[in-house]
Order: structure tokens, then sequence, then C-alpha cells
């Protein structure tokens, strides 16, 4: 069991850092037109949920949301030795054409960004598909790079980053472990 090391972002700051992330997507997009937000499992569903909101008092129009489950897409499936528990990916319309943008927690080696890509190429030909997340920490196996990040935290490989978020956890905030 690791270690409790430090609070890297609390819940004002977490807020801080999802505003800034939607002003990007909504700057970097021209607006919220043709855009889907499609939350990673588990904890990027929240987090889309709160650029969806931002969205709506920002621009005043709804935006739609998905949630992907990447399990079977992932790369290391044979390398789990646990039967894997698959959730329901809820994407209710055909993505050709729109806009995607991938949300999760934290950006680590680019595996679940690579496995969430794949995910969404079997719903349609997006015409674009960009990452947000929370927390990038380095250590890339893949070329794969955050579009909107909330914050950057080097990390060694021993350590750990757990996001908490409602509803999985009781409070929100982002502690490193070691």
């Amino acid at each position: 069991m690791s270690k409790y090391k430090a609070t890297l972002m609390d819940e004002a700051s977490i807020g801080r850092a999802m505003k800034r992330i939607s002003h990007e997507i909504l700057e970097h997009n021209g607006g919220c037109d043709d855009l889907f937000l499609i939350g990673i499992k588990r904890r990027g569903v929240p987090l889309a949920e709160i650029i969806r909101d931002n969205i709506v008092l920002i621009e005043g129009k709804h935006v739609d949301i998905g949630e992907i489950d990447i399990t079977f897409y992932r790369d290391d499936l044979e390398m789990n030795t646990e039967e894997p528990v698959i959730r329901k990916s809820q994407i209710p319309v055909d993505l050709t054409g729109k806009t995607v943008i991938l949300v999760d927690d934290v950006l680590y080696t680019g595996r679940t960004a690579r496995a969430a890509m794949e995910a969404v190429l079997s719903h349609g030909r997006a015409s674009a598909i960009q990452l947000a997340v929370l927390i990038d920490r380095g250590h890339r196996e893949l070329p794969i790079r955050g579009d909107y990040v909330g914050k950057n935290v080097p990390t060694s490989k021993a350590e750990h980053v757990k996001v908490k978020i409602p509803p999985f956890d009781e409070i929100m905030s982002v502690e490193l472990y070691g």
C-alpha cells in the first residue's frame, strides 16, 4: 500500500482547472457546435459532466455527452489475470462528423487514451478526436498528449496519482501517493 504524500489539487483548484479547460475547448473549436463529450469510465464521466455544465453556463447551449468503457480495447487485456468487468458504453448518436472530446482523469502511459480512440472509431468516423485530462503525470509509452490539461504533475513511476470525485468519492481532490 502506498503512503499519502500530498494533496495536489483541492475542490476549488479542480473547479478552476475545469472552467479553464471548458473555455479552451470552446476557443479551440470556435464554440460548441458539433461537439460531443465522452467520459472515459469511470472518473472521466463526472469530469465530462462538469465540462458540459460549464459550457452551458458559458455558451447557453447544451452539448451532448456519452460515456465509454475501454476494457475490451486495451492492449494489455491478456496481461490482466482477473476477469475484466465490462461496463456498457453509452453513446446515443453516430459520431460521424462530430468533434469528440475524450475526457479522463489522469493521462499516464497513453494506453487508455489509445484504447478510447479505438472505441470511438467503432461508433462512426468523427471529424476530430481531442483529449481533455485533469492531470498529466508524464511517462508516456505512446505518442499521445492531452489537448486540454488541468495540471501537469511530474511524478516518478513509483508514485500514484488518485483523483477523488463524487459519485465515487465523498470529496473532490487530487492526491499523490508513493
